[in-house]
């Protein structure tokens, strides 16, 4: 497993179109794919379990992924995260 804890960039967090965004890359990597923030840790494939984790802008989650080809699959998906979606709709 390899995992990683970074701080969300997009401006107004996963809210409902980055969250979406990033359950679908999720969804294509094949990977079981964790997304943890403070005590609680949900499946990162679901778009529910991401949006009630109320993730805000600078806010600290780590994610957790399975599988061959872990590490590349958590660059891509830390990548997205560290990136502000909210910025090309500001």
């Amino acid at each position: 497993m390899a995992d990683r804890t970074l701080a969300v960039a997009s401006a107004h967090g996963l809210h409902a179109r980055p969250a979406a965004l990033f359950v679908k890359s999720v969804t294509d990597s094949g990977h079981a794919v964790q997304l943890t923030k403070g005590a609680r840790t949900i499946n990162a494939a679901s778009i529910l379990g991401v949006v009630s984790l109320g993730i805000e802008h600078g806010d600290e989650v780590t994610l957790s992924v399975e599988g061959d080809r872990a590490d590349a699959v958590l660059d891509e998906l830390a990548a997205f995260l560290e990136h502000d979606h909210d910025a090309a709709t500001a």
